[in-house]
């Protein structure tokens, strides 16, 4: 398994506690914004910065389609 499904995997699991939910919920509601290419491509930004970081700019793709940065 490369770096990006590794970190892609932890993320998900992540920010899926994070909003106290399951992993397949979540990663369902990505697929039905058309966000998980978008969020599985952020790799380099969302791995060097504070996870919390990741889950704000997730939350501005769910909400507008668009990265906060």
């Amino acid at each position: 398994m490369n770096e990006e499904i590794e970190f892609f995997s932890y993320l998900l699991e992540n920010y899926a506690a994070y909003k106290k939910r399951t992993t397949r919920d979540v990663l369902q509601e990505w697929d039905k914004h058309d966000i998980t290419q978008k969020i599985y491509d952020s790799y380099w930004e969302y791995h060097t910065e504070r996870i919390e970081n990741a889950f704000e700019d997730i939350n501005c793709l769910v909400a507008t389609g668009k990265h906060a940065w």
